[in-house]
């Protein structure tokens, strides 16, 4: 008995980046392969669980009432959108994104437009109270409902919470609090876990929105542990690229909505404004045909947008010719080079080959790659496509193309921008069609079954 209860009461031994336990002290983990990141815990003492008083009767679903739970607007168009309909009393939500993205002025945005009629509280352990003060005035933020706290102790945190009793608590940043009494450094996995647990607790309780602004590892994912994220109710990423104001806010978790909506904003030096109709603003109006230029219908959870591909072929006397890409999947690209020689007899092993995106979009799904296929035939053969035309499809390695999700919903777009022809998959056996129900008579659909019958409809086949 003597040595079970020694063996329960051994230490164990805890990575303070990702969690994962040893058995004994190593100076780097095996796990996420962090140096020094390894610390000395006590394992906790078995007890028989008990029953214990409840905090309310169950009562059966239908009488279990929801009005206290429906959501109410932010005041940002766009995150209502993400959200499902807009901030549910009660729910805690996790904001991460990379450092400088804008999370913090997107959260002082949405605290100043709801204490426009509730009382919120701002709290900042990375800020002083005075500096988010200067980025309100810059940006139009001041409001007599929201009140602002620079702590970085929970207990004071929850103090503040009892003074003002808000009705959004936003947090920035969950990874700069420390619980007293508890084991670890701010940002360590046991101090957030606690934290987090803490914080999503009187959430629930005082029946309080609360956001809460998580930092990212390098590799993109929210650091800290993962069960931060099975804790709160929503996750959303705020990502966009440094070099344009464009941002975009994607839920990856939503227990109130969707998970495929995305929102977009546009970030300036006076804040940041929700853009609710960004399909426009990657397609340039070029005054005359260009060739090596295509325009592409994405689908971004489920709103189309365009976007406009470009290519660029030159010969090189390289043995290894360069393979450049910006805003588009670098091993698509590969494939549909290898399906152009292949299949198309576009030989491009002797030039260099630079796709790329207008104005920083990014296009990552599969049913862009007719579009850039197009881009690099018209380049190759400096043949313009014809004008307004857009592309869709999924190319498969036989040079086949493949039905992409939402096509409907993307010929109307393209419609609705005013372009005249939209060349989409068709069913084998099939020519040059419509659609079953077109979204509008200004606009031509083109069924194509493979590669080469797409670049022989446009021109571009040699």
């Amino acid at each position: 008995m003597a040595r079970t209860s020694a063996a329960r009461s051994r230490p164990t031994y805890r990575c303070s980046e990702c969690g994962h336990q040893v058995p004994k002290w190593v100076g780097r983990c095996p796990e996420c392969q962090t140096w020094g990141s390894i610390a000395e815990t006590a394992a906790p003492g078995m007890r028989a669980a008990s029953a214990s008083p409840v905090t309310a009767p169950a009562v059966p679903i239908g009488q279990v009432a929801v009005e206290a739970s429906r959501s109410r607007t932010s005041g940002e168009p766009e995150l209502d959108r993400v959200l499902g309909g807009g901030l549910v009393p009660g729910a805690a939500i996790l904001l991460a994104g990379e450092p400088g993205v804008g999370k913090s002025t997107l959260l002082l945005e949405v605290a100043a437009q709801t204490a426009r009629r509730a009382t919120v509280l701002y709290v900042t352990g990375e800020e002083s109270a005075s500096q988010v003060r200067l980025r309100a005035d810059r940006t139009g933020s001041v409001q007599d409902g929201l009140y602002l706290a620079a702590e970085t102790d929970l207990g004071a945190v929850l103090t503040h919470i009892e003074t003002v009793q808000p009705q959004l608590l936003v947090i920035d940043s969950v990874q700069t609090l420390a619980a007293t009494g508890v084991d670890g450094v701010p940002g360590g996995v046991t101090q957030v876990k606690e934290v987090a647990a803490a914080l999503v607790r009187v959430a629930k309780t005082h029946n309080i929105a609360t956001i809460l602004v998580g930092h990212v590892t390098k590799d993109g994912t929210i650091a800290g542990p993962r069960v931060l994220e099975h804790l709160v109710d929503v996750v959303l990423h705020f990502e966009g690229d440094r070099n344009t104001r464009f941002r975009m806010l994607r839920a990856m978790k939503n227990r109130f909505g969707p998970v495929d909506e995305v929102g977009c904003f546009d970030l300036g030096a006076e804040g940041i404004t929700a853009v609710t109709d960004p399909t426009g603003l990657f397609v340039e109006n070029h005054q005359q045909q260009v060739a090596g230029t295509c325009v592409a219908v994405s689908m971004e959870g489920r709103r189309p947008m365009l976007a406009e591909v470009q290519a660029l072929v030159a010969p090189t006397a390289s043995e290894r010719p360069r393979r450049t890409t910006s805003g588009v999947d670098s091993s698509r690209v590969a494939m549909v080079l290898a399906v152009l020689q292949q299949h198309c007899g576009i030989r491009l092993h002797s030039h260099d080959v630079f796709v790329s995106t207008v104005g920083g979009a990014r296009v990552h799904e599969p049913g862009a790659d007719l579009a850039i296929a197009v881009a690099i035939a018209s380049a190759t053969h400096g043949v313009p496509p014809p004008r307004s035309v857009v592309a869709m499809g999924e190319i498969g390695l036989a040079g086949e193309l493949r039905k992409v999700r939402d096509l409907q919903q993307r010929v109307a777009e393209a419609s609705r921008l005013g372009f005249g022809t939209a060349v989409v998959p068709g069913r084998p056996g099939t020519g040059p069609g419509r659609l079953k129900e077109p979204p509008a008579d200004e606009i031509r659909v083109l069924d194509v079954v493979d590669v080469p019958g797409a670049l022989r409809l446009l021109n571009l086949a040699r």
